[in-house]
């Protein structure tokens, strides 16, 4: 079965909501032949990310953790960082990678995601 490629037009609209509709998309929720343990997901394109609305308020208070698994390797970068150095479609993508369920099929699920600038 061939899936057909999804997309979504964030101009306009805010982070959080292009990302919960595109975490349910990849997961393939919103098909009737959703299986929890199995990809049944449709591959993903989200464009005009550079017209999202975010307000500056929102980027001082998102931050990224991560962990290296060594006592005191926990690294915070505020959200302001990481568009600096890498952009919006980097911001949209750890959005949407963090409400993606934590398994094996992740990695499969960012597979089928193609954000365009």
């Amino acid at each position: 079965m061939k899936k057909e490629l999804k997309t979504i037009d964030a101009a306009g609209k805010t982070l959080g909501r292009v990302a919960s509709v595109a975490a349910m998309e990849l997961m393939g929720k919103t098909a009737a032949t959703f299986e929890r343990h199995t990809y049944s997901g449709f591959p993903v394109k989200i464009i005009n990310v550079a017209k999202l609305r975010i307000s500056a308020k929102k980027l001082a208070t998102i931050v990224h953790k991560r962990h290296s698994g060594i006592p005191g390797g926990l690294k915070i970068t505020p959200a302001v960082k990481t568009v600096k150095d890498k952009g919006l479609p980097e911001l949209l993508r750890l959005a949407i990678y963090q409400m993606l369920p934590g398994n094996k099929l992740r990695r499969e699920m960012m597979k089928n995601l193609v954000i365009e600038n």
